[in-house]
This record gives C-alpha cells, structure tokens and sequence, in this order.
C-alpha cells in the first residue's frame, strides 16, 4: 500500500537530542528512559547510511519484535543488582571506598572492591595498559607466568614484563629492566607491615639505579614497595591489586584508598582490620 505521509510539523531528526515527550522521559540525554536501547550483544547492528535504525541478520525486516536475549540479559543485571545493593556505604567512609553518600555498596567489601576494579580496568584499552616488572625480595629476581604474582599484575590492569621466563630462569639485570622498559615497577619486602623508614630507602634503592632512571616507571614516580604478606590471602592480594592499579593509573583511580581497602577487607575476613603500612609508592616522586 501507500506510504503514510510524515505530518508536516514534524520533529527535524537533528532536534531529537533536544526534545522530549509530554511525560519528559523520551530523550536521547535520560539513560533511565523507558524507549527500547539498542542491545551491544544482539544480533543487530546501526546502520548509519539506512532509514532503519536496527537491522537484524536475515529477512531483511529490521530488528525482531521481542529481543528475548536483552530482555534476559537485563533481568540477570536487575537480579544481580538486588544481590550486590543491599547496603548502604557510612557517610565517614564513603569518601575513602570511592562512593557518593547515599550510594548503594555491594553485601561483602570483597565484591564490592573486586567489582570495582573489574569495571575500572576494563575501561583501559589494550595501548593504554602499562607494562609492570616484579622484583621479589631477592634482588634481581623476578617472576614467572603461572605465579601468583603474575596473576595480581594482570588484575591490576597491567602487562608482565616477565611472562616469557622460564621457571628456572627468573634472574635478570638492571639492563634487561631498561629493555623492557616498564611503566611501572613493584619492589617486594619480606614480612609483614613495612618498616616506613626502610621502605622508603628500597624505593631509592630501586630509583637511583643508574640503568633504571630512564625507565617510565622511574621517571612518573610510579614505583611500589608491597610488603610479601600482601600475597598470603585473596583478601590482601586483592588490596595490593588495587594499590599497583592506583600507582599505575592514578586518574582511574583517584577515589580509591588502598589503605583504607585493606582494613576493611582485613576486618571482614579476619574479624579485626590490619593496620601499618603495606604498600608505599613514589606518589610522584621518590
């Protein structure tokens, strides 16, 4: 039949992200509007140069009627959002975990800052990732691909400048770090909470290597001291995570405070929170 005709006031297309409906929901700029979104995981895709907005692979008839598949993508979102939402962040700390006043924090500290630095690091795209090199608390001696240190750098958004060694060959010098040329380097102290004194003197220990200085990791200030306790529990791997995710992208992570992470990941899992200094980086400068 006959197309129907476009009245003549009509809205221009280029007006839409301005104008609403009576009800002032139907904008382009209200992510909470009740108009059908496009959905990243179906089988539809924009075509710009068509006068359909969707097209769906097939008959050629533009996107389904009922998107089954974001319907239940969605109810999984809203299920797992009353599973994680249940509580409510303390004014006196929602500062330091990163969350406004009234926020909603997930049921465990674990899940909730597990989530948070998913989500964070999954923003980074692969050429913005920085690579790390790990020195334990031997000098020299660094990681191997299938360590648990391997896994925390990974989690903390960064690359592993030692993921080719082989177990049995995990000594390097000065000079191979400059090869690599790390954007940021973590220097490990054996015990518990870090001597502040002592571990301010191993990050110049590892800043004033001559062959370092002219590394990335070195000249941003984004070098770490962790203490090697941090690597005995997932609680505290997760902390150190988000300490070597700060140090490396301190913008993503502005309202993050590692510390304050720890003690609340400690007290949950231990009953009592651990306090000191477990981590201490160059904040710029060493």
């Amino acid at each position: 039949g006959a197309a129907a005709a476009w009245p003549d006031d009509r809205p221009d297309d280029r007006d839409l992200d301005e104008r609403e409906t009576d009800d002032g929901t139907h904008t382009r700029e209200d992510p909470a509007s009740p108009r059908r979104e496009y959905d990243e995981g179906g089988g539809a895709e924009i075509d710009p140069a068509s006068d359909s907005a969707l097209h769906a692979p097939g008959d050629g008839r533009g996107a389904p009627e009922e998107d089954r598949d974001a319907a239940e993508s969605a109810a999984q979102r809203d299920e797992l959002a009353d599973q994680t939402a249940v509580l409510t962040v303390p004014d006196e700390t929602a500062d330091d975990m990163g969350t406004s006043d009234a926020a909603d924090a997930a049921d465990s500290s674990f899940l909730y800052y597990t989530v948070l630095l998913d989500e964070r690091v999954g923003t980074l795209f692969e050429c913005k990732r920085l690579t790390l090199y790990w020195e334990s608390a031997s000098d020299h001696v660094t990681i191997y691909r299938t360590s648990a240190e391997h896994g925390l750098i990974v989690a903390a958004g960064c690359g592993d400048v030692s993921a080719r060694l082989l177990e049995e060959n995990l000594t390097v010098d000065d000079g191979w770090i400059a090869r690599k040329n790390p954007g940021v380097i973590v220097r490990v102290m054996p015990g518990g909470p870090l001597d502040e004194g002592a571990a301010r003197a191993a990050l110049r220990a590892m800043t004033d290597r001559p062959e370092l200085r002219g590394t990335d990791a070195v000249r941003a200030g984004r070098v770490l001291v962790v203490s090697e306790a941090l690597l005995e529990s997932e609680p505290l791997r997760l902390a150190a995570e988000l300490a070597i995710a700060k140090a490396a992208y301190p913008d993503l992570f502005a309202d993050v405070d590692p510390d304050e992470a720890l003690r609340s990941l400690t007290a949950e899992a231990e009953g009592a929170a651990r306090e000191g200094v477990w981590f201490l980086s160059c904040d710029g400068g060493c």
